[in-house]
């Protein structure tokens, strides 16, 4: 078991994590028809919407409450409804998520009973707009409970409570913010090879992946929609993926009582191996003759690829999902986990990750910890560190805004840690010093002893 190690320093000098409005952003991005509203100053959403725009280099529909001085002083009611009256009648969005920053929150302001006066007096001009609160400060948590906050919160303001009649074929996929556009595609299809039907929630694939629309839309284009969120109840199961979506599992359990399985990471043969086993119990199916022949393809790059992984030293830095998700590969395939380094340390993952120790930290603490070894593991934030120290940079998480096609990498079940294994050893084998001729031959040029005495067959 890992040992958690807290944070040394009062200020982050390489900062590693991104806030929790920015993820609950991400999460409400998700959603057809959606527009995530940041309760806070216009820098916060400035800055939320760069990272946003540079990493999936497509149009985010982000909005303010633009909160100025005197509103924060006398309180940012009238902003908030100011901003959710101006969308809905000019956007006309399915769904406003309203993200908190750290300036109201400071402040201690009721947001909910704050939204539901809005929703109570304005309740003929909001009619067909779901209006979600998510209490995300900056100064707690990070992107990963940002993201499950706004899930959370939809499922308990959207989802019809109480008991409902099963449909045997419904699932519920509740994935983490660290799968990508292209993880949740292949999740889809996976589900759908089994004969089930995935509710997605969010679904980034939908609005994330790179559609362009032939007109301009003010909202989130594509993505889970707001029937399906309120018909969560009629599931037969639910699937959670990262330690930080069981909150919103439970809760859906709670509310409809819709079971759930959760999976810490779907990367690796043992991970994939579990969801197809899972998906198999609860269809009645056997497992397609495709996934079978994905699964044959991965042992086969297992093979291939584990000399080059074998006593390779890996640091890593992510939010604690993902960094299970990456130590955990890297461990299977014989590297060790040199440095370990996440941006809170109240996930209780954490103590799962195959590492001694795991710094609560920012990219300064892993570039002192990561000397000497053989790969970097972070996102794009990480380059300066991996200059500096020789080392090669291997990019994950977000943002990554350096490199094109970071939401279409796949990661996940047989193809996805595939794919990771030759990406990986590829870097591995691209750093590799080339070799000299007096390292192939180790008798090169070597000195020999003048007292050595003379060969019997040299003397006849």
């Amino acid at each position: 078991m890992a040992s958690i190690l807290p944070q040394t320093r009062s200020a982050a000098v390489n900062p590693l994590k991104s806030s929790q409005p920015l993820g609950a952003a991400f999460a409400f991005l998700g959603v057809d028809g959606a527009i995530p509203l940041f309760h806070g100053s216009q820098g916060c959403t400035s800055f939320a919407l760069v990272l946003l725009v540079r990493h999936f280099k497509e149009a985010v529909p982000l909005q303010t409450t633009a909160m100025d001085e005197l509103a924060t002083i006398l309180g940012g009611a009238d902003h908030l409804k100011e901003a959710i009256l101006n969308l809905k009648s000019r956007t006309k969005p399915k769904l406003i998520g309203v993200c908190t920053t750290a300036l109201v929150e400071t402040r201690g302001e009721d947001f909910a009973g704050d939204i539901a006066t809005i929703k109570r007096e304005h309740a003929e001009e909001l009619a067909g707009t779901e209006i979600m609160l998510a209490s995300t400060p900056d100064f707690a948590g990070a992107l990963e409970e940002g993201w499950a906050k706004a899930v959370t919160a939809m499922i308990e303001g959207i989802t019809r409570p109480g008991e409902r009649a099963r449909q045997s074929k419904r699932i519920a996929v509740l994935p983490g913010w660290n799968l990508t556009v292209a993880d949740i595609e292949h999740l889809r299809e996976m589900v759908e090879s089994f004969g089930l039907q995935p509710v997605i929630l969010p679904d980034v694939s939908g609005s994330l992946q790179g559609t362009v629309p032939d007109r301009w839309i003010p909202t989130t284009f594509g993505g889970t929609s707001v029937e399906d969120i309120r018909d969560l109840g009629a599931a037969a199961h639910c699937i959670a993926i990262g330690q930080h979506m069981r909150c919103s599992a439970e809760a859906l359990q709670r509310l409809t009582g819709v079971p759930y399985m959760l999976f810490h990471s779907l990367t690796g043969l043992n991970a994939a191996d579990r969801l197809v086993s899972f998906l198999s119990v609860i269809s009645g199916a056997a497992a397609p003759a495709k996934l079978r022949r994905h699964r044959g393809q991965l042992q086969d790059a297992l093979l291939d690829g584990h000399f080059h992984f074998a006593g390779k030293k890996i640091a890593i830095a992510a939010e604690p999902d993902q960094l299970y998700q990456l130590a955990s590969f890297f461990v299977d395939m014989g590297a060790e986990i040199a440095a370990a380094v996440t941006t809170a340390g109240t996930s209780k993952i954490l103590e799962k990750i195959p590492a001694q120790a795991v710094q609560v930290g920012d990219l300064a603490d892993l570039e002192a910890l990561a000397a000497g070894t053989d790969l970097l593991v972070t996102h794009s934030h990480g380059r300066q560190a991996a200059e500096r120290l020789g080392i090669p940079l291997m990019r994950v998480g977000f943002p990554v805004f350096d490199r094109l096609g970071s939401q279409h990498k796949l990661t996940i079940v047989y193809q996805g840690t595939r794919d990771l294994i030759f990406e990986v050893a590829n870097v591995f084998q691209a750093n590799q010093p080339a070799p000299r001729p007096e390292t192939l031959n180790p008798f090169r040029n070597r000195e020999m002893p003048d007292d050595l005495p003379s060969s019997p067959l040299a003397r006849h």
